[in-house]
């Protein structure tokens, strides 16, 4: 599941995003998501939260 969505995304799930510094890579930084930045709906390169680490990024991926 990709994170475009963002009913796709809740609070303490497992997510891979990539992180500003990382974009046009494909490094993946792993977490546990803390809040939620984006207000809309969906939005097409990810939904921007922030992880319990601190760390800021687009997720990429939801892990099951």
């Amino acid at each position: 599941m990709d994170g475009t969505r963002r009913t796709d995304i809740h609070p303490g799930q497992a997510v891979a995003i990539t992180l500003k510094k990382h974009q046009g890579t494909n490094i993946l930084t792993q977490g546990f998501v803390q809040d939620i930045l984006t207000s809309k709906p969906f939005h097409p390169r990810g939904i921007k939260v922030r992880l319990t680490t601190g760390e800021v990024g687009r997720v990429q991926v939801i892990v099951d």
